[in-house]
């Protein structure tokens, strides 16, 4: 990496130009609209209010589901240059709603981590580079949307939003990691498996012994699944981590001498770049369709894809101005590393071509009912955002 000098003056007006109330009312007030995957339009549309109020003109993009429009700013500094990326989704997992509070220096609430904390974040950077007038050049693209929580969403909105050109030369998604930058990641398909057989549940010792077996389907699948994974271990980065295949959930019956009709499998299928998704579908469909000869059953299933596998140029211009902000702001750069989930950086990098860091809040609890990030840490992802664009844009 090529480090560059930022100068301590330009460090300290854009931390004092960042105020910590209007950062953190903003988080609030995305928080308090519950915004379950599929269901986010309100806090899009509490987006929209919050920045069309800040002076910004907003754009709605319906990008493939017009049920919750998908919010746009763009901020120009008049002047020729690049433009980056601020994306975040305001969906969330579907748990019980948790209200929004403030605690110690904590913010917690349905969202706080994942990730309406870091988009917060995200819109105080853009109001702190407008308020300044700070880019010598170049332009900021803010995005926000829903469809990005698995299984209930498949990452379709920013998927059209990247198609139809609504994408910077580099993006910054401020997700809850912060340890390493993460130059890598795997690819992620959720595995959803039904077993069923015709008839009736029916008592052990009156006919059910005799009834075509689901369970016995079921364990067989997971053999098979078991199996692949001893395959898959061998196919690994030495960074990014090694292919996998996951059975994480099986249910079936209702007592345990019954026989049942149904069971229901799931679990996860995982492959590192140079993996192609026609293969892994392939593999996958081969093992289905063998235990589908069994006598008597039925299989319904769904290999659902969430994001294909993504490497980093790490060459790239973002990449070094970024962790030249990282030496500014927190006295050393970043170590690279493996991204250790899926996200939508996934997808623009592969659908756009163009770098994607994930990078937020160093925040706890998420996908749980414990959700909380650190204030500081809010104002601290903001002023990371603001200099990477002052030193991304103009170049």
């Amino acid at each position: 990496m090529e480090s560059m000098d930022i100068a301590i003056e330009t460090i300290e007006s854009i931390r004092s130009a960042i105020q910590p109330d209007r950062l953190l009312d903003t988080a609030l007030k995305l928080i308090e609209v519950p915004s379950p995957t599929r269901q986010a339009k309100g806090a899009l549309d509490r987006m929209d209010e919050i920045l069309s109020d800040d002076g910004f003109t907003v754009e709605r993009h319906d990008a493939d589901w017009p049920d919750a429009p998908a919010v746009v700013v763009r901020w120009s500094s008049g002047r020729p240059g690049k433009t980056i990326q601020f994306a975040g989704h305001l969906d969330t997992v579907h748990l019980q709603f948790v209200p929004p509070r403030v605690e110690s220096g904590l913010l917690y609430g349905s969202g706080a981590s994942d990730m309406k904390g870091g988009t917060a974040a995200a819109v105080e950077a853009l109001r702190v580079l407008r308020d300044l007038n700070a880019l010598q050049a170049g332009d900021v693209l803010f995005t926000a949307f829903d469809l990005h929580e698995a299984p209930w969403g498949d990452g379709a909105q920013i998927t059209a939003l990247t198609r139809d050109g609504i994408v910077g030369d580099g993006v910054l998604i401020p997700e809850y990691h912060m340890q390493s930058l993460p130059v890598g990641g795997r690819g992620l398909a959720i595995m959803e498996v039904t077993i069923n057989r015709d008839g009736e549940p029916m008592h052990e010792v009156v006919g059910g012994i005799e009834q075509p077996n689901v369970i016995a389907a079921g364990v067989e699948l997971v053999q098979k699944f078991l199996q692949l994974d001893k395959e898959l271990a061998e196919i690994s980065d030495p960074m990014i981590g090694r292919e996998s295949a996951f059975v994480g959930q099986i249910h079936s019956g209702e007592i345990f001498n019954q026989s049942p009709t149904e069971l229901t499998l799931s679990g996860t299928r995982r492959w590192i770049p140079g993996t192609k998704i026609e293969f892994v579908e392939q593999q996958y469909r081969s093992i289905i369709n063998e235990i589908a000869q069994t006598d008597g059953i039925q299989i319904e299933d769904n290999l659902m894809v969430v994001v294909d596998a993504f490497e980093l140029d790490q060459s790239h211009p973002l990449i070094d101005k970024f962790q030249s902000v990282c030496q500014a702001v927190m006295g050393k750069p970043l170590p690279v590393g493996p991204k250790p989930f899926a996200d939508d950086g996934n997808r623009i990098s592969t659908i756009a071509g163009v770098p994607a860091i994930t990078h937020g809040p160093d925040a706890k609890g998420a996908h749980t009912l414990e959700e909380s990030v650190p204030v500081k840490e809010l104002q601290r992802v903001a002023l990371i955002y603001a200099l990477t664009a002052m030193v991304f844009c103009p170049d």
